[in-house]
Formats: structure tokens, C-alpha cells, sequence
């Protein structure tokens, strides 16, 4: 696999725009250019944990990377190619600032993409809305990155962690009137965030949570805080992690021979990197809120959506399992990218580039679950809505039936 630490991936262009202008028409139309464009090249940016603590998604970058290049090989957007410039920041929010700030003044992108973490992308949050720079469907739900009035600059992709919170406390209530909740959850504003929302969820019953236990990306281990949530009396666990502590949580609590009802976040959802690494016989029932496919899931291998999917991964990335679930997350946000770019048609300002993200209307990310259509103004950053209970059944995830 190539490495993507700092060094330019120049990438041709994604698919041509059809325009049927007349001949008038056309002379009337001007080309607008902002930072980072010109007749033959798009230069978009993005810091991902390439190593750190969460280096196992750096993957996503590397497939975005590689979807680029395809959609180059075809011929690009009106002959401009993606020069896709993906860095290293190690999962730390000071690197993360440091790496943006050298993407936007030295190598002038036109926008950043697909940013991975909710305190990294809280970090450079500021800087790139200052300088009037699009933060393009970060990878991070929290709720801060739908806030168009305050940070008009900046918009999600996923639904938002707070709005998934209060989905799960809805969704015990409705099986556990009298829950002995015990929460693992990520101390920063991701855990938080995800713990705010399910005191939203649970409303009138929000001291059913009767213990929290939090840890830092660091951490070596959440051993100790597993044993402590049990020794608490929970009956039902919360895990708002990323996959390397989830999958942890899943084998320590099957260690200890306790089997409270747990819902994992969708994050972490993917068989490949959190169930596989936990043991799927250890995962059988944990429940979580799925809104996009699951490449390792059998039930969308025939997909007609998937199929583009499929066929870019045997011919792009031939050696890699198309299972592995950062390959879809990568094809899926690079749709977004995909659709904005075509809505600017030639106005690449980076105004215009900001507007189109928030004006898509009933776009269908063919990653999603079906029924699931993408709405955004001016008003309304929330990109995903859609969210459905699923449970795993020891080979893939399935309808909770609520």
C-alpha cells in the first residue's frame, strides 16, 4: 500500500459533468476560480491518523486516495484533476492544526475532506472558518458540525453522535422500563457527546445510569473499567468507543462471564475491525444503529448499488478484502465530494463550492441504507438521518425489529 504521509497524491479528475449548453450560452459563461483551482486541477486536503492511535483509519484515507485515481483515469470533472493531498496527523489535535495550516497556506487546497476524529476537526474548526476554507463531510458526528449559523464553513456526513445517543436511549426504554445502565465511553467531546444524548434518550429516566467509566485513546487497555460497570450492577452497556477499545470491552465482558444487553457505536460497528478482532462468537446479540451497508455483510454482496463498489475494488485495489469495511466508509464519503464538485459545474470559488454542499436536494449516497435520502440548506447541515436498531447474529448485522 503507498504511503500517503505528506506527499501530494495527484489524482485525475471525477466524472465529466454533462452540460448541454448552447453555443450562446456558453460564451456567456464564465468561469470562477477560488484558492486551489484552475482549468486542469482540484487540490483538496485532509489530515488522517496514519499512525497513532487510531491509525487503523488512515485506510479510509488510502481508499479515498485510490477511488480519486479511478475517477481520474475517466476523464475527471471538465478536464480538471483532484490533486488530493492526505497527511499524517497521529490522532492528535495540535498536529492536526500544525498539518492544516500548511495544507491551506502553502499548498493552497481548495477545501478539506473526510477529516477523521471530533477533536481534531473541533480543533482546526476555527482556523479554516476564519479563513473561510470548507470543512467538507469531516468524519465525526458530533452536533457541532451542524451548526451552520455559527460555523457556516464546516458540515458532517454521519448522523450526528448526540442524535445516536438519544436513539439508543429510546431504544432500551422500549424493551427495559427499569434499566441498570453502565456507560464506557471516550473522554472527549466524541464520549461526551454520544453520554449527553443518551440522557436525552432516556429523559424522566436518565438515572437509570447508574455508573460511567471513561478512558483516553492512549490507553493501553479498558480492562479495569469493564470490571468496575460490572461490579456496578449494570444490566445494559454502553460502549462509546472507536473499534480497538470496543473490541477490547467485547472480549473482557464475555471473560467475565457477564452478559448485559450492549449497544456499541455505529462507528465502531464494522465486523472486520471491531467483531472479527473481538471474536464473533463473543459479539453474538450487541446491538447498534446502523445507517450505511456493511461490505462484510452477505445480504448486500449483490447490491446493484454496491456493484461500482465491487468492481473498483477488484480493479484499483485487487490484494485487499473489498470486507474490509474503511474501503466502503472511503468510497462512501468520496460520493459526497463527487456530488458537490459536479453541482459547482465552473464556479469552483470556494463560496460556491460551500453552497452546493448545503443545497443538495434527495441525493442518494448509494452506500446507505436504502430508504435513506440526503437533504442539506443553509439551515440544516445534518447530512444523514437515517438511522435503524440492527443486531449481530454472529455472522452479520440484521434488523433489530424496532
Amino acid at each position: 500500500m503507498p504511503n500517503f504521509t505528506r506527499r501530494t497524491i495527484a489524482l485525475a479528475s471525477l466524472a465529466t459533468l454533462a452540460t448541454a449548453l448552447a453555443p450562446k450560452d456558453r460564451a456567456l459563461a464564465q468561469k470562477k476560480y477560488g484558492p486551489g483551482v484552475s482549468d486542469t486541477e482540484i487540490r483538496v486536503g485532509q489530515t488522517i491518523a496514519y499512525s497513532g492511535p487510531a491509525s487503523a483509519y488512515g485506510q479510509i484515507g488510502q481508499a479515498e486516495a485510490l477511488y480519486f485515481k479511478m475517477i481520474n483515469d475517466r476523464g475527471g470533472i471538465n478536464g480538471r484533476k483532484i490533486t488530493f493531498i492526505s497527511v499524517d496527523d497521529g490522532y492528535s489535535p495540535p498536529k492536526a492544526v500544525e498539518q492544516t495550516r500548511r495544507l491551506v497556506e502553502q499548498d493552497e487546497v481548495a477545501v478539506m475532506f473526510g477529516m477523521l476524529g471530533t477533536p481534531l476537526n473541533l480543533a482546526t474548526r476555527t482556523y479554516l472558518n476564519s479563513n473561510k476554507v470548507p470543512q467538507l463531510f469531516v468524519a465525526a458526528g458530533s452536533e457541532q458540525f451542524a451548526n451552520p449559523e455559527k460555523y457556516p464553513w464546516t458540515i458532517g456526513f454521519q448522523p450526528t453522535l448526540r442524535s445516536e445517543g438519544a436513539f439508543f436511549g429510546k431504544q432500551i426504554l422500549a424493551v427495559n422500563a427499569e434499566p441498570k445502565i453502565g456507560v464506557l465511553y471516550q473522554y472527549d467531546d466524541f464520549g461526551k457527546e454520544l453520554l449527553s444524548g443518551l440522557n436525552d434518550g432516556l429523559g424522566a429516566k436518565a438515572a437509570a445510569i447508574i455508573a460511567t467509566e471513561s478512558f483516553t485513546p492512549s490507553d493501553p487497555t479498558i480492562d479495569s473499567q469493564i470490571v468496575k460497570l460490572k461490579s456496578a450492577g449494570a444490566d445494559t452497556v454502553m460502549l462509546f468507543s472507536y473499534a480497538k477499545q470496543a473490541a477490547q470491552a467485547i472480549r473482557k465482558i464475555f471473560e467475565l462471564n457477564w452478559r448485559p444487553d450492549t449497544y456499541l457505536h455505529s462507528g465502531a460497528s464494522s465486523v472486520s475491525a471491531t467483531l472479527v478482532p473481538a471474536g464473533l462468537e463473543r459479539s453474538v446479540g450487541i446491538k447498534t444503529a446502523r445507517y450505511a451497508k456493511d461490505a462484510s455483510d452477505p445480504q448486500w454482496l449483490d447490491d446493484p448499488e454496491l456493484k461500482p463498489f465491487y468492481e473498483w475494488m477488484k480493479e484499483y485495489v485487487p490484494a485487499a478484502n473489498p470486507s474490509d469495511t474503511f474501503y466502503l466508509s472511503g468510497w462512501t464519503y468520496s460520493q459526497m465530494l463527487l456530488q458537490v464538485l459536479r453541482q459547482c459545474g465552473d464556479d469552483l470559488t470556494r463560496e460556491n463550492i460551500m453552497r452546493q454542499a448545503a443545497s443538495l436536494k434527495d441525493f442518494r449516497n448509494p452506500a446507505l441504507l436504502p430508504g435513506s435520502l440526503i437533504n442539506t440548506s443553509p439551515t440544516d447541515y445534518r447530512v444523514v438521518k437515517y438511522m435503524r436498531l440492527e443486531r449481530f447474529n454472529g455472522k452479520n448485522w440484521e434488523s433489530a425489529g424496532t
